[in-house]
């Protein structure tokens, strides 16, 4: 759930909240979404372009993956799969600082992703880098909106011969789904939802993880004393509260 408290981040949240701000990856002001909502704030993750921002969310990336790891003893992944284009850099940085943190645990975690056309020629098909076929796979990618990007990186899995074991995007925004209505420029209809990433998970059965999430933002934007986003983003939260 958003909120204000005094909630303390991971130094490597707060950091990579700090590096969006002045990177202009994080702003605010009126957005106008895909689902025609007003939001206060948008988060642009094609920002992640230059050396020290795309090392920065890789290894935010790794830090959440890590995590959630040491936390379910029993999960593990062999392949990141990202789906073309934004998840291909996302999915060879990641494996480079997952190996970094534990080179006995992650060294042999692979990557892959496919092609938006099939190539006919040199090595073919429609994928690149390690198959999937009977490996473990999680998706890297950096938002689900409606989820629709996401399943269909799911089908090209299934149909490689993988196994989906987990879902992971840089921000979860922490809203309802929006309505057709919505979608169609007429306004919220104001029934209760569920959120893109429950919607996923409740399907697919996989966790689904964020590197951030929209309570992270509020909190470090109390902590970095900016009260009018914080406040803001509270309000936008309220209205669009997710049923989860």
């Amino acid at each position: 759930m958003a909120s204000s408290t005094s909630t303390k981040l991971p130094q490597w949240k707060s950091d990579l909240i700090e590096l969006a701000l002045q990177s202009g990856i994080l702003t605010f002001g009126t957005f106008t979404l895909k689902s025609n909502r007003i939001s206060p704030y948008f988060v642009n993750c094609g920002l992640f372009c230059r050396g020290k921002s795309i090392r920065s969310i890789s290894e935010a990336y790794a830090q959440a993956l890590d995590t959630y790891a040491k936390e379910n003893k029993d999960w593990g992944f062999d392949v990141l799969f990202g789906p073309a284009y934004k998840g291909i850099p996302l999915c060879a940085t990641t494996c480079d600082k997952l190996a970094g943190l534990d080179e006995k645990r992650w060294g042999d975690v692979a990557y892959s992703y496919n092609r938006k056309e099939v190539k006919d020629h040199g090595e073919g098909g429609l994928m690149v880098g390690e198959s999937l076929k009977g490996k473990r796979v999680v998706i890297i990618d950096d938002v689900i909106t409606a989820g629709t990007a996401i399943r269909e990186a799911i089908s090209i899995i299934e149909k490689q011969g993988g196994e989906l074991v987990g879902i992971i995007v840089a921000v979860d925004r922490q809203e309802k789904m929006p309505s057709q209505a919505e979608k169609e420029g007429k306004g919220d209809d104001g029934v209760a939802r569920g959120s893109a990433i429950g919607e996923v998970s409740r399907e697919t059965g996989v966790p689904v993880m964020a590197v951030l999430t929209l309570s992270d933002l509020i909190v470090e934007m109390r902590k970095l004393g900016r009260e009018e986003e914080m406040k803001k983003m509270e309000d936008y939260y309220a209205q669009y509260k997710p049923v989860e």
